[in-house]
């Protein structure tokens, strides 16, 4: 039987956003297969955390491509993007942690795809004059990121609603980086 390794990777997921110290022993109970078998496709955790990368980055490009980033108003696209990244939140806040997968020459070029796409849609919005100009396209591309990271994380300590999710991120985002007429 071959090894369905986006179950797997979807378990892990699963598992190491509620438990990011999850060992490899954990995460394969998790998949429902042997460590064994485990670390014949994921050599260790690094390798299953890079694995882990791919996925989350091809889930934000789905997103950002479902989420319309060039249509209508800038603050409609980026209350799209909330909603279309909600469903891959818990990796990403996962990943998020994940420090050693943004330092160094082994970065993953898909990350700086991604910004760049997120930057272009809020620099849209800044020169349509929809958002302040003083806040930086790559901050408030910093900024969305971790509001979804926390957002997740508060989600899964059940600290807050489930259907709050896109509210809280959206309001306090857009809440700070829409442009105020000067009194």
């Amino acid at each position: 039987m071959a090894l369905d390794r986006d179950h797997v990777l979807r378990s892990a997921a699963a598992l190491l956003t509620r438990k990011s110290t999850a060992t490899m022993d954990e995460v394969a109970k998790a998949a429902g297969i042997s460590r064994a078998t485990l670390h014949r496709h994921f050599a260790g955790r690094d390798a299953l955390v890079r694995a882990l990368e791919s996925l989350g980055i091809e889930e934000c490009g789905s997103a950002l491509d479902a989420a319309r980033l060039d249509e209508g108003p800038a603050s409609d696209a980026v209350r799209r993007l909330v909603r279309e990244l909600e469903p891959a939140a818990g990796l990403l806040a996962f990943l998020y942690g994940e420090y050693q997968l943004f330092e160094g020459e082994s970065q993953n070029e898909g990350w700086a795809r991604l910004d760049a796409r997120i930057a272009a849609l809020f620099r849209r919005g800044q020169e349509s004059g929809e958002f302040r100009i003083d806040l930086t396209p790559a901050w408030l591309t910093e900024a969305l990121y971790g509001l979804i990271a926390s957002a997740a994380w508060a989600v899964l300590d059940g600290r807050v609603a489930g259907k709050d999710f896109q509210f809280m991120i959206v309001e306090l985002l857009l809440g700070g980086a829409l442009r105020r007429e000067e009194p």
